[in-house]
């Protein structure tokens, strides 16, 4: 843009517009020594140091939340053979995450991130402290009774527990932005995949392992002692950060107007997030049809192992995702993926073939990362850091709700009219040329056309008028500038004002003498800007 006439002086430094602290320096700007917060800059060794931490921690806590979560359905479902009761567990927990997930939000944006997740460990490690409690104290045929209020308590407080590891998993997303450089964000944004993708591996595995060997009572005690080592490692890990500046316009807990806001601000941002909610309906057929499909190829014990190594495509893609990044445009490359998956989705059922079925199930967990990584990626971009928790809180409260809604809808029409047809004379005589034969045809009908809609609607989307503001706004948006702080020598999370403060004077004092900072008054229009001789 061209500067207007009469705004710069010969032998004036060009001051702006800035309205606060302003520096004039003459070439020798590089000579400053780099001050507190230059070393906790986002992408500073101290930055990434702090990163790779906080990652390291909450795969601990994701693998013991998601641990205890899959052993307490298979135990349930062990001892009570009811399908109702594991359905229920599962709903159950994808609707607590969709109720809490807006008020983690905002809890994540109002406090440092430090103190949110050290607050998830403490909460998850009393909920599940108190789980082993009521197992010690009551027998477990009460804790097994669905029609007494033993059982739903025990299976609420370890859900509970479980969601809460929800604060944390919003509270790294908002890290990703603190610690990491902008155009490192996607790679850092793959390493949250492979570690929620290993959480899933080990879970997957060693929960029905635990219950059958251990049993819950001795699961339980896994639990509880991984969480308090989560709490002890988080009082050693120091995350450079400032305090949170209050937002006036947010009074109430649940901020869902300051979210809106934010969400409004970013022309496209709204439409993302209906696409990735729109992706996970389709995405609950299969989370809803896969285990019938895949134990009427294997027996359980097969089929657990088959999962197991599908799973590891969550490992690969967010590795893949972590070293070479996403592409000039997320966007773009999220909507292409999409494409891809819905392919996978339409034809690893076309034929019961066990081999078709698993590399199929692999390729398509593999490219779950990519998706999850470019829709984080963008928010990171596009949303002011303060606001950033309540936005992923949004979306992971519209994203979670999806997926249950799909399976309890799929659910009953699969098993009382899709399937029946196929199984019909009628049925194969009109889709047996396409998926042959076989005992689930009818699931296998369902998941051909959820992929086929999965691919239409991710390519009409290259065509909206969301996608091409979004990706404008992508490309032209400035880098963000989370202020990184100084952390206290005491407690990581403890604000240091005075340090700070003490720091800062220090670090001005080191300046060369033709580096000087003083409060620049307000441009006034077609005047150049006074500056304030500051040496007498």
């Amino acid at each position: 843009m061209p500067r207007r006439r009469g705004c710069r002086q010969r032998g004036v430094p060009d001051v702006g517009r800035r309205p606060y602290d302003q520096t004039v320096t003459d070439t020798a700007d590089s000579a400053r020594p780099p001050g507190p917060a230059d070393e906790a800059s986002p992408g500073s060794p101290r930055a990434k140091r702090a990163f790779t931490n906080v990652l390291i921690n909450t795969l601990i806590a994701n693998v013991t939340t998601s641990f205890l979560w899959f052993a307490l359905t298979f135990w349930v479902y062990i001892e009570t053979q009811s399908v109702l009761a594991t359905g229920i567990i599962g709903g159950a927990y994808m609707l607590f995450v969709a109720f809490f997930a807006m008020l983690f939000g905002t809890i994540v944006d109002r406090h440092r991130k430090h103190r949110v997740m050290l607050i998830s460990s403490v909460i998850s490690a009393i909920a599940f402290l108190i789980a082993g409690l009521l197992y010690a104290w009551q027998p477990e045929s009460a804790l097994l009774d669905l029609g007494g209020p033993w059982f739903w308590l025990f299976s609420g407080v370890i859900l509970f527990g479980g969601v809460i590891e929800q604060l944390r998993n919003i509270a790294l997303s908002t890290t990703v932005t603190l610690l990491i450089e902008e155009d490192k964000r996607a790679n850092a944004n793959g390493l949250v995949g492979t570690v929620q993708g290993l959480a899933f591996l080990v879970t997957s595995v060693f929960s029905g392992l635990s219950i059958g060997f251990l049993g819950m009572g001795w699961t339980l005690v896994i639990a509880i002692v991984a969480m308090a080592l989560t709490f002890v490692h988080l009082l050693f890990v120091r995350i450079p950060e400032s305090a949170p500046v209050p937002d006036e316009n947010a009074t109430s807990a649940l901020d869902f107007r300051g979210s809106v806001q934010a969400i409004r601000l970013a022309p496209g941002l709204f439409a993302l997030i209906i696409f990735s909610t729109f992706n996970n309906l389709i995405g609950g057929v299969y989370m809803a049809l896969m285990d019938p499909y895949g134990l009427t190829l294997f027996d359980a014990q097969t089929w657990g192992f088959a999962l197991a190594f599908a799973s590891t495509g969550f490992i690969i893609g967010g590795g893949l995702v972590a070293k070479f990044g996403l592409g000039r445009l997320p966007m773009r490359t999220m909507l292409l993926v999409v494409i891809a998956m819905g392919l996978l989705g339409a034809v690893f059922m076309l034929r019961e073939w066990w081999p078709l079925y698993v590399v199929g199930m692999w390729l398509y967990m593999m490219l779950v990362p990519p998706v999850e990584a470019a829709e984080q990626t963008v928010i990171q971009k596009v949303v002011p850091f303060t606001r950033q928790g309540r936005v992923f809180g949004v979306a992971a409260a519209m994203e979670a709700a999806a997926a249950p809604v799909t399976a309890f809808l799929i659910a009953p029409i699969a098993e009382f009219l899709i399937i029946p047809y196929m199984d019909s004379s009628a049925g194969q005589r009109q889709w047996g040329w396409l998926l042959g034969e076989g005992e689930a045809r009818g699931i296998a009908l369902i998941c051909l056309f959820a992929g086929l809609i999965m691919v239409v609607a991710a390519i009409a989307a290259f065509f909206t008028r969301s996608y091409r503001q979004l990706a404008e706004l992508y490309a032209a948006a400035p880098e963000q500038a989370p202020d990184g702080g100084t952390d206290g020598a005491d407690d990581p999370g403890v604000e240091s004002s005075d340090a700070d403060a003490e720091a800062a004077a220090d670090a001005d004092a080191s300046r060369p003498a033709d580096h000087r900072s003083f409060d620049a008054p307000a441009p006034v229009r077609g005047q150049p800007p006074e500056i304030p001789d500051r040496r007498r």
